[in-house]
């Protein structure tokens, strides 16, 4: 499942020839997971895109994700809330949800992402922000694991929204506008970390490990159960639970 930082693209924010720049950048700083958009060019060039920056993620076992149901080569996608219905058959689907309603239509998608957490200067006006309350109720009752989508962009919201239950936060603005895209992805990154990783607490017995609060132990890191090796890695095959405990 996506986890982690996941970075989703706007070529309009970087130019048509920064964007793979960007998302090298993004890798570099401990990315392994792209949601690639860009859905008003035409195909051929959007698969271009596509095999440009799976050669990237190759690097360290990424994956891309393309949004809307053509794969464009891969076996990963995102879904709109509005469709289509029902979802492609293929090993990794996720989709975008608001509230609880579009979350209990959710079928046999992987993931969804929850937003908008916070108000984005890339949709403006875009909301009411969900604001860390309200992604920790969806969280609750979704049956999939959720990202954190909207206006994340420092490490401390980062932290926040996986003290929400969210399992990664899924960034667009804060790297497409970074002056320096490593940097930035390293820092949203080891926010990540830190979030998830056990605190050590001292006892009579001595040293033992548990969660920061909020947080669950099984939270997945930043490790890619799918390559982007030119679109043919495959997943580890799902087992009967994959999506529940939620």
């Amino acid at each position: 499942m996506p986890s982690g930082v996941v970075v989703l693209t706007d070529r309009r924010l970087v130019g048509a020839d920064g964007l793979e720049r960007v998302v090298a950048g993004a890798v570099a700083g401990g990315v392994h997971w792209v949601v690639l958009r860009e859905k008003d060019l035409p195909r051929a060039e959007r698969a271009a895109l596509a095999a440009g920056l799976r050669a990237i993620l190759a690097d360290v076992g990424g994956t891309l994700i393309v949004a809307g149901p053509d794969p464009l080569g891969g076996d990963a996608v995102h879904l709109p809330a509005a469709g289509p219905y029902p979802p492609p058959r293929l090993p990794l689907v996720g989709r975008s949800c608001h509230d609880q309603t579009e979350l209990n239509r959710l079928t046999t998608e992987h993931y969804a992402t929850v937003s908008p957490v916070h108000l984005t200067r890339t949709k403006p006006g875009y909301g009411p922000p969900l604001g860390t309350e309200g992604l920790r109720r969806l969280t609750e009752v979704s049956r999939v694991p959720t990202l954190a989508l909207g206006g994340v962009e420092t490490p401390e919201q980062v932290t926040a929204c996986v003290q929400a239950g969210a399992v990664g936060v899924a960034v667009l603005g804060a790297l497409m506008r970074a002056e320096d895209p490593t940097e930035t992805a390293a820092s949203l990154t080891s926010a990540f970390q830190k979030a998830v990783t056990p605190v050590l607490t001292q006892t009579r017995h001595g040293v033992t490990g548990s969660p920061r609060e909020g947080l669950r132990p099984t939270v997945p890191t930043q490790g890619s159960s799918l390559t982007a090796r030119s679109g043919h890695g495959r997943p580890q095959p799902p087992t009967a639970t994959t999506g529940e405990g939620k």
